[in-house]
């Protein structure tokens, strides 16, 4: 690629269907690219831009070269779709055989003899007289990069290329990419960093239709984040279960976690707020936001009983009327709590993996022994994480994002009906961020906690959280 292509402010429909909005993105001489993210994240639609696909409606696309080659599962779908328009338009009393690999590669490819070298290398030589559409999926596959690669491209894009195909022909593939890449550009789509090919040089993570990080390969730090965050939005891995031994005392399902009815906070003269009535029922999520002095932490301070005002104001929490004699480790048992002040206070030197099991005694630090199945949850959560291979080290050596998401592990680690969490990105970079929004989205789809989720952005939504209350 002999010049610069440029995205520049760009928004992007596709049968309104799906939007890439605000893309701001340079691919230069000397790079090859990975295109990543979560199942619909829209790396696909990024990637087929290149090859002209969408409809721009803001921003421009500028420096494509003039050949373009795609391998996409929508690129097989429009040659499928193209056979049985044909079919439609052929009145025949016999049933079409349909166009053969050869014809294929005769009709669409500009250099028709590289084509069949290329089918041999990869396999299909024995395959060039059927039709196909009776090719198997790995087949298939194959067909269209044979394609692809006999059009000579300036630009190479490959989306998913190794997906169907057995290991012999995966690692075949990747050799052959790797000798191409010498004189050829690629963009390659992947959801799996480790199928990333060793000569990418470049990493665009593509999430809700906007690309949020570009990171450099060679860039180990910002690679790792990456690599836990793909992790946290792809893996199968399930919200580990709580400790059966050890189980929080059943709630009434019947009735609200929370109930606040006309609750007012005020010094002297000067209110915080009054009249406020808000309800949390079980497995519902909630999204508190507002500026700062609204009266956000006070209003949580009301609900887990560090407030003095609790007593004064018509307060009813998980099956107790405050001010009935209860004590507060009883409220508290039933909350799990994550703030940037817990964070600060939690300076032990202990393991990562001890300080998830801390959750199971509401301390900071680890001062009683643990059971096996206590054990073997938090390495359940560390495997969530991405961390299992850190679960000895020191707590207080990680990064401040990756601290951050432990002590949210650590208060869910007994499934607390209602969890927490006031700011919990506070003080994040973005990477960070979007890892630990990550893990609340997997706990409000995998648990039956009930999330409490405080932020100043009311517009900083997380996918499961339908409720808002601002202040």
């Amino acid at each position: 690629m002999s010049q610069t292509i440029t995205l520049n402010d760009l928004t992007v429909n596709f049968d309104e269907r799906f939007q890439l909005t605000n893309i701001n993105w340079e691919l230069t001489t000397g790079q090859h690219w990975m295109v990543t993210g979560a199942n619909g994240a829209g790396k696909s639609a990024l990637a087929a831009v290149l090859a002209g696909a969408g409809d721009i409606i803001a921003g421009a696309v500028s420096g494509l070269p003039n050949t373009v080659s795609i391998v996409s599962f929508e690129a097989q779908a429009e040659l499928i779709a193209e056979e049985l328009k044909k079919d439609d338009a052929d009145i025949l009393d016999v049933i079409a055989e349909g166009t053969t690999v050869s014809e294929v590669f005769e009709r669409d490819c500009a250099d028709t003899q590289l084509a069949l070298e290329l089918a041999d290398v990869f396999g299909l030589g024995s395959l060039l007289d059927r039709a196909f559409r009776k090719l198997s999926t790995g087949e298939s596959r194959k067909m269209m990069l044979v394609r692809a690669l006999a059009n000579k491209p300036d630009l190479l894009i490959l989306d998913e290329p190794f997906d169907g195909l057995d290991v012999e022909m995966h690692a075949q593939l990747q050799a052959y990419l790797k000798k191409l890449s010498q004189t050829v550009p690629m963009v390659i789509v992947l959801n799996r960093l480790d199928e990333c090919p060793d000569f990418i040089t470049d990493i665009a993570y593509v999430a809700e239709g906007e690309l949020g990080q570009q990171i450099k390969r060679s860039d180990e730090k910002a690679y790792a984040e990456l690599y836990q965050l793909l992790h946290l939005k792809t893996t199968d891995l399930e919200v580990p279960a709580a400790d059966p031994e050890n189980p929080i005392p059943t709630l009434d399902s019947a009735q609200p976690l929370v109930n606040l009815k006309n609750a007012t906070i005020k010094y002297g003269d000067t209110v915080i707020f009054e009249g406020l009535n808000w309800t949390i029922q079980p497995n519902e999520h909630w999204q508190l936001s507002g500026p700062n002095g609204s009266g956000k932490t006070g209003l949580l301070s009301l609900i887990t009983g560090d407030h003095p005002q609790c007593y004064t104001n018509d307060i009813f929490v998980f099956g107790f009327k405050r001010g009935s004699g209860e004590s507060i480790w009883q409220i508290k048992q039933f909350i799990g709590y994550v703030s940037t002040a817990l964070q600060w206070e939690y300076r032990v030197s202990v393991s990562i993996r001890n300080v998830v099991i801390s959750g199971f005694y509401d301390s900071i630090g680890l001062y009683t022994k643990c059971t096996d199945r206590q054990r073997q949850i938090a390495d359940e959560w560390l495997a969530l994480l991405g961390m299992s291979e850190r679960a000895d080290q020191p707590f207080n050596k990680l990064s401040y994002g990756d601290q951050r998401l432990l002590l949210i592990a650590r208060a869910m680690v007994k499934h607390p009906p209602l969890l927490i969490l006031d700011e919990p990105c506070l003080g994040l970079d973005d990477m960070n961020r979007q890892l630990v929004l990550a893990l609340i989205e997997r706990i409000c789809a995998g648990t039956e906690t009930s999330v409490l989720y405080v932020n100043h952005h009311p517009e900083d939504k997380i996918k499961g959280i339908e409720k808002y209350l601002a202040l």
